[in-house]
């Protein structure tokens, strides 16, 4: 694991200086006093741009309530690092990532629920605090929101497609006219992604988990393998090798938006990650919802959250509290961490600030404001392989019946 220090600040020697930006909510209460730490020490871990947006927010912290904290970038494999380092009691206080770890982390005993008040909570993108409840508590605090969405070159495709069908068709008509070699850039490879096709699969019908009563996935329902998956994958099948040609396994995550910027396809489906290199290129483009399937179901692509998680074993748990329920609260913070990577903040306040100098902003989450979020439970880590892997077959010609069917069983097999 390589970590690195990104910021430390001098331990100024004194007693936690007493805050709070709770309410009065008697059954959700926030963090009114700060807490007194026996060492003094934050320790924060992040990605690498993450940590460096953080860095001077550490340091403010730090100075205001007199404590050292150290934001330390893992450059790699944060999850698992983090995991292994808390069972180890080497961990940080506190470590900034994806929703969709809650899951693995809750059942490694990794992280706490962290103690927002009801009205901290409503000062957050719904859906966000969706993503981040987990079992009836909320287990992180959101800072970002992300989601896929199709990104068109306009003077290749100065209108935005309706329907799957009309890219398609779109797209092969560039073809003919030697304007583009692939109709589609939607990243597969030889394992599949089902993160990019997720928005085709459920405008076809398919879906991963059911719902319970409470709103939460149920593990126990897997829809892949039913008869719905079957006929998402035979959607799917057709716009493959062996049909249409729109989905590619030579289409991979190294080179989909590559192929974009380079002008060989019109049409990518990818995240805000992807704006900087188009803006590089000189692509002049629009952002728009993925289309579905004609007479289908809405295309929904998954909603991911970035989120702020207090270690279960961290050393300074009370700090760790306060630092993120009342100082990750705070819209600079928020605007700062969009700055260093522009994904939509989760807190309104900080959106609402930098959607006015951001035009895509918006066009993203609008594209995102029906998607499904992207399930946190442990069972959702059975899914990924051997979904991506059936995808791929089937786009490179094999059978959906027998195909998806294999997955389902290899699926349900590894949850039970």
């Amino acid at each position: 694991m390589r970590i690195r220090t990104a910021g430390v600040v001098a331990v100024l020697g004194l007693a936690l200086a007493a805050s709070g930006c709770g309410d009065n909510s008697k059954d959700e209460p926030a963090a009114k006093d700060s807490p007194k730490a026996a060492s003094g020490k934050l320790v924060i871990w992040a990605d690498d741009k993450r940590a460096a947006a953080l860095k001077p927010f550490g340091e403010k912290f730090g100075q205001e309530n007199g404590v050292t904290v150290e934001v330390q970038a893992v450059s790699k494999d944060l999850q698992t690092n983090f995991v292994t380092a808390s069972q180890q009691g080497s961990g940080p206080d506190v470590v900034v990532g994806a929703h969709d770890w809650i899951g693995n982390l809750v059942q490694n005993g990794a992280i706490d629920p962290v103690q927002l008040a009801a009205e901290q909570k409503s000062a957050f993108n719904e859906t966000a605090v969706k993503a981040v409840t987990f079992n009836g508590q909320v287990y992180g605090v959101p800072y970002a929101t992300e989601n896929i969405a199709l990104i068109r070159n306009t003077e290749l495709a100065p209108e935005a497609p309706k329907t799957i069908e009309d890219l398609v068709a779109s797209g092969k008509k560039l073809k003919a006219e030697k304007k583009a070699s692939e109709i589609l850039c939607l990243q597969s490879g030889q394992n599949g992604d089902a993160y990019h096709i997720y928005p085709l699969y459920t405008s076809a019908g398919g879906y991963l988990f059911g719902t319970a009563a409470n709103g939460d996935y149920d593990p126990k329902d897997l829809g892949v393998g039913k008869p719905e998956s079957i006929a998402a994958f035979q959607k799917i099948a057709k716009l493959g090798e062996k049909g249409d040609g729109a989905l590619k396994r030579s289409i991979t995550g190294e080179n989909s938006i590559a192929t974009f910027t380079g002008k060989k396809c019109a049409y990518l489906v990818s995240g805000p990650w992807a704006i900087a290199d188009a803006k590089k290129a000189g692509i002049k483009y629009d952002i728009s919802p993925v289309p579905g399937f004609a007479g289908g179901k809405e295309a929904q692509p998954f909603v991911g959250v970035q989120s702020f998680y207090v270690a279960a074993k961290g050393k300074n748990k009370a700090l760790a509290q306060e630092f993120v329920t009342n100082y990750v609260t705070k819209p600079d913070l928020a605007v700062a961490l969009y700055n260093a990577e522009p994904r939509p903040p989760a807190l309104t306040a900080a959106f609402d600030q930098v959607k006015g100098t951001d035009p895509d902003l918006a066009k993203f989450s609008e594209a995102g404001k029906n998607g499904q979020v992207l399930p946190a439970i442990p069972a959702m880590a059975a899914i990924w392989d051997p979904f991506g892997k059936a995808e791929a077959a089937v786009i490179g010609g094999a059978d959906p019946t027998k195909t998806v069917t294999a997955a389902g069983k290899t699926i349900s097999g590894q949850i039970k």
